[in-house]
């Protein structure tokens, strides 16, 4: 197993592996990954040098991997979300299964053919430790798994790129800026952009500019209403549900979110009262640790019954709103207002 800085010093460095295997959440950073190896294998000519290959066409692999690369001294061959790395298969993917059996045995005894005339990448959702995870180890395939990053990682990211770009931007700031956009690498990566195109070469980020130009995800659209409800400022709380409905948020994924915060927060309330570990009940992943802070500073805004009504009021909303006893913006709005009166 490699890490993902380690895979791109590898390709930044030397020349390509003839195995891969790329799976995990982070789908941003595994397909510019991929992109990086395409662009070192060079000129790619789609069914001659190039082919890609799924769970439809899996039987394909096999005849592929032994078809010359006419004119090309090897064949780059994608091999994508086909399911052959988990262990129990579906009855619709036996096909999958059968093949699996024969994929592992024709790599086994082709190792050093393989290694000439092919580079294959394997790309997965997830990887169940079996039988052809085992073989891709004993071939020495490059195996990284692509989770979402740490905060640390992200800033380390973030503070390359505005130096890329001779932009400034403290450490505070970028925090600030991870808060409003999240961890999803493809929107963190998206929001940098316009910032630095903002504020230009030598230019710096700041809290105002990240005010000004970000797009906040829904998240951090919730911590703002949230933030608002505690403080009772009703007239900000409508104003902040009113953007998302105008930015045409859908309403039923705002009660969603709404309804898991404010369990978080109750969540919060208790852990803190019975002396729990909040990162274990909360079960938060490593890139959302910066949240405890804001979640312990949320939860003391309300009264552990307060949370508890929210919750329970909410649930209520949910169960006239799909039994076509109210309507679901007049109840939501009828909630925040009931609790800030």
């Amino acid at each position: 197993m490699i890490t993902i800085e380690n895979l791109e010093k590898k390709l930044k460095d030397n020349e390509l592996n003839n195995i891969y295997l790329l799976y995990g959440e982070e789908r941003y950073l595994l397909e510019t990954i991929v992109k990086k190896i395409k662009n070192k294998f060079g000129q790619i000519i789609k069914g001659i040098n190039y082919l890609e290959i799924d769970e439809d066409n899996i039987e394909q692999l096999i005849p592929n991997i032994e078809t010359p690369a006419f004119g090309f001294e090897k064949k780059l061959i994608i091999i994508k979300n086909t399911n052959i790395f988990k262990r129990e298969v579906k009855k619709k993917s036996i096909k999958v299964s059968e093949e699996k059996d024969k994929i592992i045995k024709y790599l086994q005894n082709n190792k050093e053919v393989m290694k000439v005339d092919v580079i294959m990448v394997f790309i997965e959702e997830t990887v169940d430790k079996g039988k052809m995870l085992t073989a891709l180890e004993e071939l020495g395939a490059i195996i990284c798994k692509f989770e979402y990053q740490k905060i640390s990682t992200i800033l380390s990211r973030l503070k390359s790129i505005c130096k890329a770009y001779k932009v400034t931007a403290e450490d505070n700031t970028l925090k600030y800026f991870i808060e409003n956009v999240g961890t999803n690498m493809q929107d963190v990566i998206n929001e940098i952009r316009k910032q630095i195109e903002y504020v230009g070469e030598r230019g710096i980020i700041t809290n105002q500019t990240i005010d000004i130009l970000v797009t906040k995800h829904l998240e951090g659209v919730i911590f703002d209403l949230t933030d608002n409800l505690g403080k009772r400022d009703i007239k900000q709380a409508m104003l902040v549900l009113n953007n998302l409905l105008y930015a045409k948020e859908p309403i039923q994924k705002v009660l969603i979110t709404l309804y898991n915060h404010f369990k978080k927060l109750y969540i919060t309330k208790l852990s803190i009262k019975y002396n729990k570990n909040i990162v274990q009940t909360l079960e938060l992943k490593p890139n959302q640790l910066f949240l405890i802070t804001k979640y312990k500073i949320q939860a003391e805004q309300f009264k552990e019954k307060e949370l508890k009504e929210i919750l329970e009021k909410l649930i209520d909303l949910d169960y006239k709103y799909k039994t076509g006893l109210i309507d679901i913006n007049i109840g939501l709005e009828a909630i925040l207002c009931t609790y800030c009166s």
